[in-house]
């Protein structure tokens, strides 16, 4: 399996550095595309710019880094989820298939959003892909059973050593009693 995640993760990506690489270039040829899904997102979310041109930019500098991270290995979960974030306004504003009344370009719009549908269920397996290991809920969860449980026996062992001392305390106190004189 290693070797296959090896191959995959760049074919994958590359979609993403060369799209993120063009529209880096010129986020200008795009911007007209992308306004009426970056409008609404900028009205939401405050802290984005304004200018559509620049949440182009940075849309595709996203799409660009974390293409090279998932190609070469580098936090693939992390990279995964960033390309599937940047990939959702991309595909509604790019490929809004709905929207076209010419038959030809409305089936390759929809041949195009279908695609990038397709590549989000990839990069949502990509993001869930432990690489065989356990997930962190699972050796959390694993970790917290193994911790009562050794609190249990813990306790316990304490139990067992209080109530052994007790009872040598007490064989102790009846053995000097024995020995006192009776008086």
């Amino acid at each position: 399996m290693p070797i296959l995640r090896k191959a995959a993760r760049p074919l994958l990506a590359s979609v993403f550095v060369s799209g993120g690489l063009r529209t880096l270039r010129d986020p200008r040829s795009v911007a007209p595309a992308a306004d009426p899904v970056a409008q609404p997102v900028t009205e939401r979310v405050p802290q984005l710019p304004d200018e559509t041109a620049r949440l182009v930019q940075i849309n595709s500098a996203v799409q660009l880094g974390a293409g090279l991270l998932l190609s070469i290995g580098r936090f693939p979960r992390t990279s995964a989820l960033a390309l599937a974030a940047s990939l959702v306004p991309t595909t509604l504003a790019g490929h809004a298939w709905w929207k076209n009344e010419d038959p030809d370009e409305r089936a390759r719009q929809r041949a195009q959003f279908v695609k990038n549908v397709s590549l989000l269920g990839g990069l949502l397996l990509a993001a869930a892909d432990t690489h065989g290991k356990p997930s962190l809920a699972y050796r959390s969860r694993t970790a917290a059973s193994s911790g009562r449980r050794r609190a249990r026996r813990a306790g316990h062992d304490v139990g067992t050593a209080v109530s052994g001392a007790a009872h040598s305390v007490q064989s102790a106190a009846g053995s000097v009693r024995d020995r006192l004189p009776v008086g």
